[in-house]
C-alpha cells in the first residue's frame, strides 16, 4: 500500500506536530479509541494544549481528513502532464485522486473501522476537501471549455457531476474487483466515463 503519511515542511507550526500524533492514534487503535489525551500524550504536550486547539476529537478529525485529502489531491494535480490536452489532464487528475485516496493509509483505516465518519459526507453535507475538490475540477473544466475540449454547460454542474461519479470509485471499487476484473480495468472505466462524459 502507497504510505501518504504527512510530512511537515520545514517551519510547519505545532499545529501540524498535534494533527500528526492524531493520525498516528487513529492508524494504530482507531478512531472511536483515540481521544485528545492520547493525542496530547503522543504529541508530548498537555491536554489544555490540545484542548485549546480543539473541544472536542469531531473537530480535530475535521482539520486531520481536510489536510490529508488536500495533500491527496494537491499530489494527484501535481503529477498531470502539462503536455496533454486540457481533458486529459482534468480526467487524469481525478482518476489518479480516486487512486491515491483508495491507497492512503488513514482513508483505509477509516473505512476499515470507522466507515460512519464518512456517511456524513455522502449523505448530508459536503466537507472542506470535497469543496476544494469542486473548485480545482470546476476551473480545470473552465479551462477545458474555454479551449474547446469540453462540451458546453455549467461548469459546476459538470463538476458536481464528476465528483458524484468518483465517490463510487473511490468506496465501493473493491466490492466490484474479482477474478474476472481487476482494479485497473475500473480505473480505465472511470477514466473512459468521464472523458466522454464531458467531451463535446
Amino acid at each position: 500500500m502507497t504510505s501518504l503519511r504527512h510530512n511537515p515542511e520545514p517551519g510547519a507550526g505545532p499545529r501540524d506536530g498535534y494533527l500528526d500524533a492524531a493520525r498516528a492514534c487513529i492508524l494504530d487503535v482507531g478512531w472511536r479509541r483515540t481521544t485528545l489525551t492520547e493525542v496530547a500524550r503522543r504529541a508530548g504536550v498537555s491536554r489544555m494544549t490540545i484542548y485549546r486547539t480543539w473541544s472536542d476529537m469531531p473537530q480535530l478529525l475535521g482539520d486531520l481528513m481536510t489536510r490529508e485529502w488536500t495533500a491527496v489531491v494537491h499530489a494527484a494535480v501535481a503529477a498531470e502532464d502539462p503536455e496533454q490536452p486540457a481533458v486529459d489532464r482534468l480526467v487524469a487528475g481525478v482518476v489518479g485522486t480516486v487512486r491515491a485516496l483508495r491507497e492512503n493509509e488513514l482513508f483505509v483505516r477509516i473505512v476499515e473501522l470507522d466507515p460512519e465518519l464518512i456517511l456524513p459526507y455522502l449523505l448530508s453535507r459536503r466537507g472542506r476537501s470535497q469543496d476544494l475538490i469542486l473548485d480545482i475540477t470546476t476551473e480545470a473544466v473552465r479551462a477545458a471549455q474555454a479551449a474547446g475540449e469540453v462540451r458546453a454547460g455549467n461548469p459546476v454542474a459538470l463538476a458536481r457531476g464528476v465528483l458524484l461519479a468518483a465517490h463510487g470509485f473511490v468506496l465501493s471499487a473493491h466490492t466490484m474487483v474479482d477474478d474476472r476484473v481487476s482494479e485497473a480495468e475500473l480505473d480505465a472505466e472511470l477514466t473512459t466515463l468521464i472523458t466522454r462524459a464531458l467531451r463535446p
